[in-house]
């Protein structure tokens, strides 16, 4: 395994002052934003940074005013990983060695349209950083369903009613699913404990071949939440378990976290504007997954 020990830190005391994505248009309280500019952060001026339709790339990308201070492109939608080996082997090609690869995409662009673009990459192997960040639905088109969205969601296309309770189906397993492939090294984060996504990404960024970071990132305008309690509510989905913070390296699996108790899941859900028709028994329903998803990764990851 890598080990951190042998990687320079990287934190708020020591990080660099130098700014690679500024002057976007995101909404206020962007979780998404957040995650790009902490990661660009740490990886520094020599990336090349490839992102499909979303959210970062239509706020990042309204000529003149680019966001990106290092080189960036807008990939199709389905082929932002293609297009980022494509990039990874033309570098290795001129013999730049000191160059990363990075990808930025939403959970819609990841775990839905773009999915078999990443999974080629994976399984070439090729030395690329994928960076998922997940704000539970296809924000930048009006809050549809992705299949990262959770049950119990409100959006434009499982709207909560009477006969429906918002979105039927859990998220999917992605960070499972990316792992199956065997991949060199795959990781969970949240903005909500950034020195762990800091960490994370500095520690794929050491790494040659393909990685993976799914990044939970919180959407004041598709939540219905505070845009000032964006990083909050991100921790609190951590705090209260339906969110967990893992690695996958040389085939295991490992829990960053592993609480003897879980904050309550209704505090987290009434917060926010998407879940606020839930009743008890869906809240419960909610519950009841998180807690078989924690016994399963405790048989087997622990």
């Amino acid at each position: 395994m890598t080990n951190l020990v042998d990687i320079p830190k990287v934190n708020a005391k020591n990080m660099t002052e130098k700014e690679f994505f500024y002057g976007h248009k995101a909404c206020a309280g962007c979780g998404g934003s957040i995650a790009v500019r902490l990661a660009l952060k740490v990886l520094g001026e020599r990336t090349y940074t490839a992102l499909p339709a979303g959210c970062m790339s239509a706020v990042g990308f309204i000529y003149p005013q680019m966001a990106f201070n290092t080189n960036a492109i807008i990939t199709t939608f389905p082929g932002s990983a293609s297009m980022a080996s494509g990039i990874a082997v033309g570098a290795k090609a001129l013999g730049q060695k000191d160059v990363k690869t990075v990808v930025f995409a939403g959970d819609g662009g990841t775990a839905d349209i773009g999915f078999q673009a990443l999974s080629g990459m994976i399984d070439r192997n090729d030395d690329v950083l994928y960076i998922c960040y997940d704000n539970e639905a296809y924000m930048n088109t009006g809050i549809q369903k992705s299949g990262l969205t959770p049950y119990g969601t409100k959006t434009t296309t499982t709207p909560a009613g009477d006969n429906i309770p918002g979105t039927i189906t859990h998220k999917k397993n992605l960070f499972e699913i990316i792992a199956a492939h065997d991949i060199a090294y795959a990781a969970t984060a949240s903005i909500g404990y950034p020195q762990d996504f800091l960490n994370k990404v500095n520690k794929a960024k050491h790494i040659k071949g393909a990685t993976f970071i799914h990044v939970y990132a919180s959407c004041p305008t598709g939540w219905g939440t505070p845009t000032e309690t964006s990083v909050e509510i991100a921790k609190d989905a951590v705090d209260c378990g339906l969110i967990f913070l893992a690695e996958f390296e040389d085939g295991e699996y490992k829990l960053n976290r592993n609480p003897k108790q879980f904050a309550p899941v209704q505090d987290y859900l009434k917060k926010q504007g998407r879940f606020k028709h839930m009743s008890d028994a869906d809240m419960q329903c909610v519950i009841d997954n998180r807690d078989k998803k924690w016994s399963r990764m405790r048989k087997h990851w622990l």
